[in-house]
Order: structure tokens, then C-alpha cells, then sequence
């Protein structure tokens, strides 16, 4: 049965118009939807082979990231989630707590973000498992890259623009594709290491650094945020209160496992410096692959060539598959998500009215769907053009600028809990964050310290030296890598500003919106 119609946002009063537009929404978000939707949105293979390029001490680093980063902010994220269950819900939160100029900032690095990542990082975390099991690991031509591309990001639209009780179904084909896909992975894993012994790391090489930090952990917190993400539909969950901190507990453990057994994999399967972020993961599948017919052969220069026969060549096109499935459902889950969230603030005045219309068919915010195509299309194309279609460089040019604008994203994000509650004491909170005080703060320390060291790695030892700089990149490139991050920074912030000012134009003098649920705007 149809779900009926809602009647607006039950905490936030964006005014009789955009209550017409919300009123096309559906309930269709259940629990188990919300778990499958967190675990496309967290876990994706793109960082994966980054993360083993440290050795042990990668895996470290995600272990204590996990305690320390994922698990306090994961509460914040499940109190504001459970509390405050409007449409929108990550504009909604800082909206409330830090007023319509905060909000629409925040808010637009909140969505930008993913189409970057989407025509960045993911077009090339797909590349590159198309590139191992189908392409022998020669590099495709440009015209062939731009067509991958245009598929990729014009698919993920569509699906984009389907209604959430489509859409949910694709984030669940994706969870389950991650689990096929890992599960796999292991179990052939350790088939080879019983059949070729493991390449093994001493306890010393677990040991962490300061170097394998900088290089690391913005990558691992990139990984591990996203919490908020479904309570962008929070009209459309069937009862966000009970499910938002159900799903955020089971995602962390899942998420935890499936970012943990990889890593491993490819630590025990191949040297740190056969891992690179573009292709360490699948290179590591197709190595572990050859217990089922194939050979591995080292050169002088300890370069691994792997060639796949038979039934190994069979099961590595399904492997291809699946990396190119878990990384398109990544993107799609984070641009269904952030686009509800950009078009709510559209409507609540923090931006471009026209951007703030939904569909009244498929219920989604299709003018925004669309512009995260074209943003996508533009950062492919221009990632393309600068790196001269050098899929390495493409790929850590993109990634990182899709790390440094995600993280700042949570600079407003993460207090929101601490100040909203004491802005509204009364307040229900049907889960409560324990110790806010402490997992705030910590949170907010990880976030800043990332931050500045996406654009400026190494600062404070080495700024951009051998230990520091990402792949692909030479010690006199530093200037060119700073501007590729800061230029598209700067612009996003403008823009964000921008469609604040766009939105002050068009609200009244007074707030319609309750004082006791928000902060003073001005």
C-alpha cells in the first residue's frame, strides 16, 4: 500500500509554499532500508588500496579511527538524526543551531562534495577495476575514459531521479553487491595464502607514524563519515526516531569489518609498494585469484603481473563487476541524499528558489539531481584534461579535493548536537549522546587537523615532502596541488555565500520559523 502523503516538516516551518512541495513526499524509509543505505554510504572500495600504501600502520590507523572518530561522532549523528526528523535533515540541523547563512555554506560543501567525488574518485575507482580484470591493466584512451564517464554519471542521475521506493532497492543491490564482493575476497584469500604462504608484516610494521597519519587518516575520515546521510529523507522514513540509531549501530560494526578484512587482504596478498589508490584492491583480487588457474610473476623491479585463465578470468570479470557496482551506488546514495538536503534549503530560503522544487511524480528533487550531473561531468572532464587522462593523478586530484570539501562540511555538522541542545533543553531526544561534551570536541579535532593537511600535507614537518606529497605528485609540483584544492574551495564557499544572499532577498523581515527550534539568522 501507497504510504499517504506528508504534510511538512514537523519541526521547521518553511511557510505554506515549500509545505506544498514537501507534501509530495512518501513514506518509504524502513529499518532495514536505512542499514543497506548507510553501508553503500559508507563503505566504498576507492580508499581501499590508498589505505594499505602505509603498510600495517594503515590498518592501525583504521582501527583507532574507528574508536575515536567514527564511534563519538556516530552518536552526535544519532541523537540529531532521532531528535530532529525533518527533510534535509544535516541544512536543517545547522540551519537551526547556527542560523540561514551557516546553514546555506555548510550546506553547499555538504552537497558539492558529491558530485565532485562521483565524477571524480568513483568514475575512477570504476576505471580501475574495468582496467585490471578487463583491460590487462593498459590504460584506456581519453575518448574511452569520457565515455565511461558520461555513463557513469548520467545512470547514477536517472536513478537519482526515481523515487526513493526505487532508489532504496539500488542502495540494496549495492550493500549486497559489497558483501558478495568482500566475502569473496576472503574466502580466496586466504585460499592463497595457504596455497602460497602470506606475504606477511612483522609486528613492527603495524607500528604508526606521523607520516602515515597525514597520508592516511583524512582518507580513513572520509571513509567514515556519512552517518546523517539517510535523515536527508527524514519525511520519508516510517519512524526515524527508532530506526536512525538502530541503523547507525549495525552500519559502524558492519562498515568497521568490511574497511578492516580488505585491508588486511591486500597487506597479506601484496607489498605496500605494488598497493596504489587507484587499483591496490582489485590488483590484490586478481593476484589471489590465480588459486583458480593463472600465474604471478615478479620483474627485476618487484612489479607484480598477474594473468587470469579460465574459471580465474571468469570469476575476475564478476569481481569487475562489483567494484564498478559498489562504486556507483556510493555516488548515488550520497547524491540521493546531499541533493534532498541542497534542495531543502532551497526552499527554506538559503538558496536559489527554483532549486527547491521535487517532483510531483517521482517525489525527488530533479532540477538538483540534474545540476549534480552537470557539476560531475565538469570535474570529470576538467580532472581529465589536467592530468592529461593520467588515471593515477586523476585520482588523487580528485579524492583529495573531495576529502578536504566533505570534511569542512562537518565543521557545522558535528557541534549542532551540543548546541541545539542547549538551545532546546526541553526538547525530546529519543537517544541521547553520551559524554557530548567529550565527543564533540575530539570529533571537531580530527575534522580540523585533516583538513589542513588535505591542502597543505606534511605541514609542520615537511610540507609536501617525499613522506607527505599524495601519488603521482613530484616535490616541485606542491603549488600546482595547492591550487587544484584551494581555487575549487574558495569558489565553493563563494557559491554557498552566494546562495545565502540569494535566499536573504526573498525571506520576510520576521522568522515564521518557532524561536525555541532555531537560532537568530542575522
Amino acid at each position: 500500500m501507497t504510504a499517504p502523503p506528508l504534510q511538512g516538516s514537523s519541526i521547521t516551518d518553511f511557510g505554506v509554499d515549500a509545505q506544498g512541495e514537501l507534501s509530495k513526499l512518501r513514506r518509504h524509509f524502513g529499518r532495514a532500508d536505512i542499514f543497506f543505505y548507510l553501508v553503500c554510504t559508507l563503505f566504498g572500495v576507492d580508499g581501499l588500496g590508498t589505505l594499505a600504501t602505509k603498510g600495517g600502520a594503515g590498518f592501525t590507523w583504521l582501527i583507532l579511527c574507528l574508536l575515536l572518530f567514527a564511534l563519538p561522532s556516530s552518536m552526535l549523528l544519532a541523537e540529531l538524526g532521532a531528535a530532529y526528523t525533518d527533510e534535509g535533515g544535516p541544512y536543517v540541523w545547522v540551519r537551526m543551531a547556527y542560523g540561514h547563512l551557516a546553514g546555506a555554506v555548510n550546506n553547499f560543501l555538504y552537497w558539492v562534495t558529491n558530485p565532485v567525488w562521483m565524477g571524480g574518485t568513483l568514475v575512477g575507482t570504476a576505471v580501475g577495476g574495468l582496467l585490471v580484470f578487463f583491460n590487462g591493466g593498459n590504460e584506456y584512451s581519453t575518448t574511452t575514459l569520457y565515455i565511461i564517464g558520461a555513463v557513469f554519471i548520467w545512470a547514477g542521475v536517472l536513478f537519482a531521479i526515481l523515487s526513493f521506493r526505487v532508489g532504496k532497492w539500488v542502495s540494496t543491490i549495492g550493500a549486497c553487491s559489497r558483501f558478495l564482493l568482500l566475502g569473496v575476497f576472503v574466502v580466496v584469500i586466504v585460499m592463497y595464502g595457504a596455497e602460497h604462504g602470506f606475504h606477511g608484516i612483522g609486528a613492527g610494521g603495524f607500528a604508526p607514524s606521523y607520516s602515515s597519519f597525514v597520508a592516511l587518516v583524512p582518507l580513513i575520515l572520509f571513509s567514515m563519515v556519512g552517518f546523517e546521510l539517510p535523515s536527508a529523507a527524514g519525511d520519508e522514513m516510517k519512524d526515524a526516531a527508532k530506526d536512525v540509531p538502530a541503523g547507525i549501530r549495525k552500519s559502524l560494526i558492519t562498515t568497521g569489518l568490511l574497511y578492516g578484512l580488505p585491508v588486511l587482504g591486500i597487506l597479506l596478498v601484496l607489498p605496500a609498494s605494488q598497493a596504489s589508490g587507484l587499483a591496490g584492491f582489485p590488483d590484490a583480487i586478481k593476484q589471489a585469484l590465480t588459486v583458480f588457474g593463472g600465474t604471478v610473476s615478479t620483474a627485476a623491479d618487484g612489479t607484480v603481473t598477474t594473468t587470469l585463465t579460465g574459471f580465474s578470468q571468469l570469476i575476475g570479470w564478476i569481481m569487475g563487476l562489483l567494484i564498478v557496482i559498489a562504486a556507483f551506488t556510493s555516488g548515488l546514495t550520497w547524491i540521493m541524499g546531499s541533493d534532498r538536503a541542497l534542495a531543502v534549503s532551497c526552499l527554506d530560503k538559503a538558496g536559489p528558489r527554483y532549486l527547491g522544487e521535487f517532483s510531483e511524480r517521482f517525489g525527488t528533487p530533479v532540477r538538483v539531481n540534474i545540476l549534480s550531473g552537470v557539476v560531475s561531468s565538469v570535474v570529470f572532464v576538467a580532472a581529465t584534461e589536467i592530468t592529461s587522462g593520467d588515471a593515477a593523478k586523476f585520482f588523487t586530484v580528485a579524492l583529495s579535493l573531495a576529502v578536504s570539501t566533505t570534511l569542512m562540511s562537518y565543521l557545522g555538522l558535528f557541534p549542532a548536537a551540543w548546541t541545539l541542545r542547549r538551545k532546546n533543553p526541553d526538547h525530546p531526544l529519543p537517544y541521547r549522546s553520551p559524554a557530548i561534551a567529550f565527543t564533540t570536541s575530539i570529533s571537531l579535532v580530527f575534522i580540523v587537523f585533516c583538513t589542513v593537511q588535505i591542502l597543505f600535507p606534511g605541514l609542520g614537518d615537511s610540507w609536501f615532502g617525499s613522506d607527505y606529497r599524495p601519488d603521482g605528485w613530484t616535490g616541485d609540483e606542491k603549488w600546482t596541488y595547492l591550487l587544484t584544492e584551494f581555487v575549487p574551495l574558495a569558489v565553493f564557499i563563494a557559491i554557498g555565500v552566494a546562495f545565502w544572499a540569494l535566499g536573504r532577498r526573498e525571506r520576510p523581515t520576521s522568522e515564521s520559523i518557532p524561536p525555541a527550534s532555531v537560532a537568530s539568522v542575522r
